[in-house]
């Protein structure tokens, strides 16, 4: 699988940012209430601080009780106002990014549910999921408390300067030449955080893929002993991101101590200069100055909140960017016209053939219905999975209605790939593939995989009740349709000794069952949904030999009538079929019956005779 390790700042901050907004939809006007109350809160607490300095001024000027209660009460009341539009913005800010936030977790479950096999081919699935994890959560600070608090320190920095120049330009100097430095250190300083944070996030998304591998995998490490081995690939990854974060940590906290150390020797230097000017009569008096001195204690403040939610702000949009890159991926094509539709007394109907036909749109408009049969035909079909490697190499065959046709041949020969091509998982690069006669790339790929029933060797099961992941196949399915299934799959008895009996639950792919037991579900399914296309890709291959006589018997009722590919190992499912085709890199070497390829006396004859096996 393909990893990406390369680090690099977000290449458009703001292009990222303006895209984020998207998701705030026909909400965007609350961001713009949000704004005017965090500048509501600032303006009360910046304008507090002044009106405090009128106060002391008044209080020493003309001692007036009853002016100074209203004056406390007028000052109690900017607050208050302030600390209302603080409480109210933050309830609006937590509900619009949950909003954004669960958005942006559905489209990105669509996207996923629409992506072709292919990038799951060459991509982590553990990069994938952290798209939906760490990515997704490092927008909840950020959106949560960092976004309106970004605003807020602005505000409140351009009010401290605009209120020191009104108490005294040239004691406002001395304060702007250090907002300056803190201005060029912080600009300095994030370019850093931002490269670094960008390595963190992907470092993380390799650590889950690791451990994903690593769980799945847990009883092969077991098996070969391999724990220690597994532990050093891990620690790799592992320091990877340790050094990854400790880096973008590094510069994170190095913000705090340069700027506290820059604002004491600001206040000190201040202190003494205010001082100066207050005893030589240079400004208005000491209210005035004991607002200068808050404020000057308090300049630092805004620059500190700032670069620790411009780090969240970061750390998001790091995230976010490698997001919007997942959901810019092409999505899997689906440009067909063909619709499988019911026909009007369907419900009369209990034969999946004539339940269903094919919809095909007519040059002049008319629509014309073709019968559904289940008739499979390859012509001169050439397809690899990348452009220089061929993997089936101008294949031809046809199966028809009812035929039941094998594949045999050693592993990598292009079995499977043959049952992918149908269901139009991958597409080919050169030649046909029609069904009922009409090519399979023009019709809807939801009508063509609904017409398909397919039970492969690797059974997944769903975190759910048995009854749940029978029903997969046939959500509408009754509770009586499923026992028959059951039945039909000879999995009715075991599920039936199982405490919950069809409501026991599974969990982690059903490893709480056999293999055995999970195939004869995955039978079960196939039963469920009777389409005129069963595909079976090495569906015995984890039954013993003693259940596979009645597995067998189960699947001849799943055949009848019933077009079927089988892709086996095993010769005594396959020698029963109609014609069996014998590939060998990527062609098809030798086809017939069993009887006619074994008077050939080739290849299959040679594996049949057990002089030969199957890799």
């Amino acid at each position: 699988m393909k990893q990406n390790n390369k680090a690099s700042r977000p290449t458009n901050f703001f292009k990222t940012l303006f895209r984020l907004f998207h998701y705030f939809g026909k909400k965007k006007y609350l961001l713009i209430l949000v704004v005017l109350l965090v500048m509501c809160t600032s303006f009360a607490s910046i304008y507090g601080s002044y009106f405090l300095g009128q106060i002391i001024d008044t209080a020493i000027k003309n001692f007036d009780y009853h002016q100074l209660l209203i004056s406390i009460l007028i000052l109690a009341a900017i607050y208050g106002c302030g600390a209302l539009c603080d409480l109210c913005y933050t309830q609006i800010m937590v509900r619009l990014s949950q909003n954004v936030l669960y958005n942006l977790r559905k489209e990105l479950s669509i996207h996923n549910q629409n992506l072709p096999l292919s990038y799951f081919d060459k991509y982590n699935h553990g990069d994938i999921m952290s798209y939906f994890t760490n990515d997704v959560d490092s927008l909840i600070n950020a959106l949560n408390d960092s976004f309106a608090n970004i605003i807020l320190c602005c505000c409140n920095i351009i009010g401290t300067i605009v209120i020191l120049a009104i108490i005294n330009i040239y004691l406002a100097l001395i304060i702007y030449a250090f907002m300056l430095a803190v201005c060029i250190f912080i600009y300095l300083n994030t370019k850093k955080c931002r490269k670094y944070f960008t390595m963190q996030q992907k470092e993380i998304a390799n650590i889950n893929a690791k451990v994903e591998e690593d769980v799945n995998g847990i009883k092969v490490i077991k098996t070969f002993n391999h724990e220690n081995e597994s532990f050093k690939d891990f620690d790799k990854v592992n320091k990877n991101w340790l050094n990854a974060s400790t880096k973008s940590f590094f510069h994170t906290q190095l913000n705090v101590p340069v700027i506290v150390s820059l604002s004491y020797l600001e206040f000190a230097i201040s202190c003494v200069v205010g001082s100066i000017f207050l005893v030589n009569g240079w400004i208005r008096g000491f209210g005035a100055l004991t607002t200068y001195v808050v404020n000057v204690r308090q300049s630092a403040t805004p620059f500190n909140m700032f670069t620790q939610h411009v780090n969240n702000i970061l750390t998001a949009l790091a995230g976010c960017e490698r997001i919007f890159k997942f959901l810019d991926e092409k999505e899997e094509e689906d440009n067909g016209n063909v619709c499988l539709i019911k026909l009007g007394d369907a419900n009369k109907l209990h034969d999946y053939k004539s339940r269903y036909a094919w919809s095909v749109s007519q040059k002049d408009g008319s629509t014309k219905l073709i019968p559904l049969k289940g008739e499979i035909v390859f012509k001169d079909v050439t397809f690899g999975y990348v452009d220089n490697k061929i993997v089936l190499d101008n294949i031809s065959f046809y199966a028809n209605d009812g035929q039941k046709i094998a594949f045999v041949g050693s592993t990598g020969a292009g079995k499977t790939t043959i049952i992918s091509l149908i269901t139009r998982f991958y597409n080919i690069q050169k030649g046909q593939i029609l069904y009922d006669g009409i090519d399979v790339k023009d019709m809807k790929l939801e009508s063509l995989r609904r017409s398909i029933s397919m039970v492969t060797q690797d059974t997944h099961l769903f975190t759910g009740t048995i009854k749940d992941n029978i029903r997969y196949s046939r959500m509408h399915s009754t509770d009586e349709e499923i026992i028959k299934a059951a039945k039909i799959a000879n999995c009715d008895s075991f599920i039936r000794m199982l405490p919950n009996g069809y409501k026991t639950m599974l969990y982690d792919d059903g490893h709480n069952l056999s293999e055995g037991q999970r195939q004869l579900l995955a039978l079960a399914r196939a039963a469920l949904s009777m389409p005129p296309v069963l595909i079976l890709d090495e569906a015995t291959s984890n039954i013993d030999a003693r259940s596979e006589k009645l597995v067998q018997q189960s699947m001849d009722i799943l055949m009848k009538n019933r077009t079927v590919l089988v892709i086996a190992h095993r010769l005594s499912t396959v020698k029963n079929s109609d014609a069996i085709m014998y590939l060998e890199n990527g062609k098809i070497i030798e086809r017939g019956s069993n009887e006619d390829l074994l008077k050939l006396k080739g290849k299959y004859y040679a594996l049949y005779k057990g002089k030969t096996e199957l890799e």
